[in-house]
């Protein structure tokens, strides 16, 4: 069974589950890396161009679909909160653009610290649901219909795939999930998702010059 697998090789957690070599194993990486990283930046292009578009030419808001809500923060939050705790429903460039709602520097900071904040909670959440409850009809049933495509890419990489997820579209949560399953370091996977951070910096500094321009 692929989990009993992963765990049997607890003395190196991050290794192939089959013989490769290093130069291949590295090249591989990178493409995978790459290559969800350019899906990323084109899904952030997508998003963004496509909302400051509607907004510059249709006059299509997100305070005029949120109406009351809009002005709302811990409701907003809290919506974020449920959209990355199952996988991600709600892409998150959205709600980096609702954190320019007072075009004020310091508050825009504040909000993207929050959402960065309850993103690395959230796959959190996921690993502790992967390692306490993987054997419950609720998380197989989630691995069956969702996770059980990204189970590949683990085997491949191992702890390698929380830090692509961090940094691009994959479901973080998800992925924290399938970590938990099969017992991956806690402390390197703290480490690793940090930097889920990075990448809400990174796409809310785009996000701020897209809007200023």
């Amino acid at each position: 069974m692929f989990i009993n697998s992963y765990v049997s090789k607890k003395r190196d957690p991050d290794p192939y589950l089959m013989e490769v070599n290093p130069q291949t194993e590295r090249n591989d990486k990178i493409r995978f890396f790459l290559r969800n990283l350019f899906r990323g930046l084109i899904w952030l292009v997508v998003v963004v161009g496509g909302y400051f578009y509607l907004e510059a030419n249709y006059d299509i808001t997100l305070k005029g679909i949120l109406g009351d809500l809009y002005d709302q923060p811990a409701i907003i939050y809290g919506i974020f909160f449920v959209s990355e705790a199952v996988f991600g429903i709600i892409p998150p460039e959205l709600f980096m653009i609702w954190s320019l709602r007072d075009e004020l520097l310091s508050l825009y900071i504040f909000h993207i610290i929050g959402l960065s904040t309850i993103s690395y909670v959230a796959g959190i959440l996921g690993y502790y649901i992967g390692s306490h409850f993987s054997t419950t009809q609720f998380y197989l049933t989630v691995r069956k219909n969702y996770l059980g495509r990204f189970e590949k890419h683990l085997n491949r990489f191992g702890g390698f795939l929380v830090i692509v997820a961090a940094l691009t579209p994959l479901p973080f949560s998800g992925i924290c999930m399938l970590m938990g399953t099969v017992k991956y370091p806690y402390r390197r996977f703290l480490a690793f998702s940090t930097l889920r951070f990075v990448r809400f910096i990174v796409y809310a500094m785009i996000i701020w010059e897209a809007n200023i321009f």
